[in-house]
């Protein structure tokens, strides 16, 4: 029986458990919110440096929110806490378009009629070697045969190709509207 108190041992007391609680939620929101302040370019470019900061991340804010108390139940509480959040907050975002907007963004145009758009570019933290990159990888070589880029809320661009090669000028589209 006392194997089974080690094994299955967690907070003192239901205070110390809300306290688990609150921190784990504090926690969560602080990531969130630094992750959304990253930009929408820098998560949908993770590399291993990343990687590594999101492990270390963890391993950092683990004591935060454990109160100090390293036990089994304390870190399913932790856990549940995060999950149920977690699933909350992905509710509100879907339901909620406002909330949406703020938390995920919005698709952004970084490349209009072949020409780069460098104040869009610098707000989202994209360079013209990213571009560059994201137009070869649509098997564009310049910047003029493509229509439009737009930086996705996950961070990746589309691309959207000139017609056969045929420049459309914002005077082109009014052109074609009908009365």
């Amino acid at each position: 029986m006392h194997l089974l108190n080690l094994v299955f041992d967690g907070p003192r007391d239901l205070r110390d458990g809300l306290i688990i609680v609150g921190k784990t939620l504090a926690v969560y929101v602080f990531l969130v919110g630094g992750l959304r302040l990253l930009g929408k370019r820098e998560l949908g470019q993770m590399n291993i440096y990343d990687l590594v900061m999101i492990v270390v991340l963890g391993n950092a804010v683990q004591n935060a929110m454990m109160n100090g108390d390293n036990t089994l139940g304390g870190g399913i509480i932790a856990a549940t806490t995060l999950l149920v959040v977690n699933r909350a907050f992905n509710t509100l975002v879907r339901r909620s378009k406002k909330v949406e907007r703020l938390m995920v963004g919005e698709p952004r145009m970084i490349l209009n009629d072949g020409v780069p758009m460098k104040a869009a570019m610098e707000r989202e933290g994209v360079t013209i070697e990213q571009l560059q990159a994201a137009l070869r990888e649509h098997g564009i070589e310049k910047f003029e045969d493509a229509h439009m880029a737009i930086l996705e809320v996950d961070g990746t661009i589309s691309v959207v190709p000139c017609e056969a090669g045929v420049f459309r000028s914002r005077r082109h589209y009014r052109a074609l509207r009908l009365p």
